[in-house]
């Protein structure tokens, strides 16, 4: 397994992480048996970094990566979790939680879910716009001091918000959808975070499925792309033929048509670390063979031929998401 800086103040970590959100039901039900043993073909082939959210599953996806790292070795996984999000018993969003106070208290669960005496990468799933950031990473700088986080990330923030939260603490990395369909942090985001020496982790390469090549217009129970504007009506097809453009060149290739939207991911700076959703080890497996296809510069053309930048249909997310996103504002 190849490995990645995590900026300059950051950890080596495996050339690919594992999102394990899928696994806690966010795509529909899954199979915790599977789920399981998907994280540990992911250890066994070499992938150290784990990334999961405390609201994902409302505790379950720690509890359960708790569960498949009992017995592992601390040093062969790391672990990347966001907090901050508030959830009601029926699962609604209730916004972001920033406090220096809230910070403390959801670490405090996450590391006992977990069965884990320190978090290595610990970041606010989105910016609470009624804490100063400053506040939120001076928080978790006490927690580092304390020898319960390793190192603070970030998570969906623009440029300012970088800089700001860079000035308290050494951030190792952004967490950010980032991928074929997905660019709009090439043009102040990305390069912002390589001026301050921040790497990308970068969740979303496969758009959540989309650009998989194995997507069908068919929702699962309790699947929420279902109200996600890229997967719905004239926006699917629109998005589905760009798939299919892509898969051109993904037989050219001898490749599956995820493991070149991946491929192109990694390709765009020794920074970049992608994150790959797999929730079956199937899913894995093909991912993993994203690391190893190598990308001509005439590959990259005809990628970007088939897939320019700007080219899908949709936002990434529903309108009400979105205008939280403090890297989707413009100045």
């Amino acid at each position: 397994m190849k490995r990645r800086q995590l900026g300059t103040a950051g950890p080596l970590v495996s050339g690919l992480g594992l999102g394990c959100m899928g696994m806690s039901g966010m795509y529909g039900p899954a199979e915790r048996s599977e789920s399981i043993a998907t994280i540990h073909a992911a250890l066994e082939a070499g992938v150290t970094l784990l990334d999961t959210g405390d609201f994902y599953g409302m505790g379950h996806n720690e509890m359960l990566i708790g569960e498949a790292l009992r017995g592992v070795a601390r040093d062969d996984a790391q672990i990347s979790v966001k907090f901050g999000a508030m959830r009601d018993p029926a699962g609604g969003w209730m916004g972001y939680d920033g406090r220096p106070a809230a910070v403390k208290t959801f670490l405090a669960y996450t590391l006992q879910r977990l069965g884990r005496d320190y978090i290595d990468i610990y970041r606010l799933a989105r910016l609470d716009s009624n804490v100063p950031i400053e506040e939120t990473i001076g928080a978790i700088g006490d927690m580092v001091k304390a020898g319960y986080v390793r190192h603070i990330g970030l998570s969906e923030v623009g440029p300012e918000t970088i800089r700001r939260a860079a000035a308290v603490h050494p951030i190792c990395d952004l967490q950010i959808e980032y991928s074929l369909i997905s660019r709009g942090i090439e043009d102040a985001i990305l390069p912002t975070c390589r001026e301050l020496g921040i790497g990308i982790t970068a969740y979303g390469v496969l758009s959540r499925g989309l650009i998989s090549g194995t997507w069908r217009k068919a929702a699962a129970p309790g699947d929420f792309r279902a109200h996600s504007p890229r997967f719905q009506g004239e926006n699917a097809d629109k998005n589905l033929a760009l798939v299919e453009a892509l898969r051109v060149i993904a037989n050219v290739k001898g490749t599956s048509v995820a493991q070149i939207a991946i491929a192109w991911v990694a390709a765009q700076g020794d920074d970049i670390v992608p994150l790959v959703g797999a929730r079956r080890r199937v899913q894995l497996e093909d991912a993993l063979g994203g690391l190893e296809v190598t990308l001509t510069p005439a590959d990259l053309a005809a990628i970007e031929q088939a897939v320019p930048k700007g080219a899908a249909a949709g936002e990434r997310y529903a309108a009400e998401q979105m205008a939280v996103l403090d890297s989707e504002r413009r100045a």
